[in-house]
């Protein structure tokens, strides 16, 4: 056989083999973008981790928030105290998880916007840089209480006595660096006069203290101190936010002596930083969804708290804006950590 017979035979047989292949290469099921490949989040359960011990405010508000995702999200939350190094070690934690949208960040002020501060170059990682703010989630008044260390009756005759005293008189916090501590310390800056402080480690040995009349002033938290409000142990000059607390209708706010002033602690999800938006963009979604449900605005009420819904990108500005001031605080101040 000649060559060119020879080349249109190959040819002639090419084309029957793939002919004959076309069903084959039909019948195939489509490979799988890698989009589809993945699995839908969430498909087991998310972790939330609390950088406090069980029982107090935030552990409260993690666990009815978390109730209400495990509805939003057909999975459970599972909450997780990691207490330890003023909440550093929690944040340590999320910020090195993998960013997957599981593992989930119970932040507030101290760990989120007073830390870097405080701790300086000691501290491992930078919140605002190795976390995604997600949504803020609630807030608690902090209220100023008096025992019979004094006879203010109010926040203006409180500061009358401290500046009878030019510096002498004394009130107690929960810690160095604590939400208690700045908030007097801020308040004391804008009346311009100064007190003497006296750490305690937590809020109840301060608490007790300021009752037996050792310590004549403290600022805590709403829960902290209600029910010795109501019982008489101690008495409240005045609450910390932009207006009266529903707890305590008669108790003025702190700006209504010291315009401007506004202290709250606050509670909000963050998230490792790079996890995929559309995963952080449906936890926002959900926590958002969720803050107007009955029985969430109940449970965090019933800890002295409020919703305060805020997505991703405000929440990220407010903290800029309260590190900012809490630096200040604490330059003036001079405060340090223990």
């Amino acid at each position: 056989m000649s060559l060119v017979p020879r080349r249109r035979a190959l040819r002639s047989a090419l084309a029957t083999i793939s002919l004959a292949m076309i069903p084959l290469a039909t019948a195939l099921p489509p490979l799988a973008s890698p989009a589809h490949a993945q699995a839908a989040w969430p498909d087991r359960p998310l972790r939330l981790i609390l950088p406090y011990t069980p029982g107090g405010g935030t552990d409260s508000v993690a666990r009815a928030l978390g109730a209400r995702l495990h509805t939003a999200l057909g999975q459970a939350v599972v909450v997780e105290n990691r207490p330890g190094a003023g909440g550093n070690l929690s944040t340590e934690l999320v910020a090195t998880a993998k960013p997957d949208g599981y593992t989930l960040l119970m932040g507030n002020q101290g760990p989120m916007t007073v830390n870097p501060t405080l701790f300086g170059k000691t501290l491992k990682v930078d919140p605002l840089a190795a976390l995604d703010p997600v949504a803020m989630v609630a807030e608690t008044q902090l209220v100023l209480v008096a025992g019979p260390g004094t006879k203010a009756a109010d926040l203006a005759s409180l500061l009358d006595e401290a500046r009878a005293k030019k510096g002498e008189l004394n009130y107690a916090s929960p810690g160095n660096g604590s939400a208690g501590h700045l908030a007097m310390a801020l308040l004391l800056q804008q009346a311009g006069m100064e007190a003497v402080h006296f750490p305690f480690k937590g809020a109840a040995p301060g608490l007790t203290d300021v009752a037996a009349g050792h310590m004549a002033v403290m600022i805590s938290t709403l829960p902290s101190v209600l029910g010795l409000v109501q019982g008489g142990a101690l008495r409240a000059l005045a609450v910390t936010g932009d207006k009266r607390s529903p707890a305590l209708p008669d108790v003025p706010a702190v700006s209504e002596t010291l315009p401007g002033y506004r202290v709250t602690a606050w509670y909000g999800i963050l998230v490792p930083h790079g996890t995929p938006e559309p995963v952080r963009a449906r936890l926002e979604g959900a926590i958002l969804g969720s803050l107007d449900a009955p029985d969430l605005v109940e449970s965090l009420r019933k800890e002295g708290a409020d919703p305060y819904p805020m997505p991703g990108d405000a929440f990220r500005r407010f903290m800029e804006g309260e590190r900012a001031r809490w630096a200040k605080v604490i330059e003036v101040a001079r405060i340090t950590a223990d």
